[in-house]
């Protein structure tokens, strides 16, 4: 034989035939031993995936919950900063302020990414949306309020309007002297 040249004729220099062309009895003929059902094994390892798959939706849909009551954390550690950095318009204040605004913004339009590792056939993913969406709204919520606060909000028609007068301011501040 010429080195290099198929054995078979296939191309390969050897081959396996694993076809069963024996008269002997395989294992599937032999009887199941008393109490052993291979029908029984197949049902178990059924129960088996479905308790995995049902503790893995049970899973999901815990985590879901969790990631829908996140926004109740930072809405109270942005009303705590937004607090502590008074009613006066400074740089400070401002950034605090539209930070406060563009989390919610931004959370708010990757709703469906946020839950995207939790969807499931057996996870109801509507309520914990809903959570979170209106979390993150009020948080929006919050940052207009803040920007009402400041005076940056445009409330009154002269803000609109150059030729009207200002609106009347409706505290004032000065020391111990009337104003005249």
């Amino acid at each position: 034989m010429d080195k290099g040249k198929a054995v078979m004729g296939s191309g390969r220099r050897w081959a396996v035939d694993f076809t069963d062309n024996s008269t002997t009895p395989s294992s599937r003929d032999i009887p199941d031993p008393p109490g052993f059902n291979r029908a029984s094994q197949e049902q178990d390892d059924s129960a088996v995936t479905k308790q995995k798959k049902d503790a893995e939706a049970n899973w999901k849909s815990q985590k879901a919950w969790e990631v829908a009551q996140a926004p109740f954390k930072n809405l109270l550690m942005m009303g705590f900063m937004m607090w502590m950095a008074g009613n006066t318009v400074h740089l400070f204040s401002i950034g605090i302020t539209f930070s406060a605004l563009w989390q919610p913004i931004g959370a708010l339009q990757g709703v469906g990414k946020v839950f995207e590792p939790y969807k499931d056939s057996k996870v109801d993913l509507l309520a914990p949306k809903l959570i979170f969406i209106a979390l993150n709204l009020g948080g929006l919520a919050l940052g207009i309020w803040k920007l009402n606060t400041l005076g940056l909000l445009p409330t009154h028609v002269s803000d609109w309007v150059s030729s009207l007068p200002p609106a009347k301011e409706v505290e004032y501040s000065g020391g111990g002297f009337p104003l005249r």
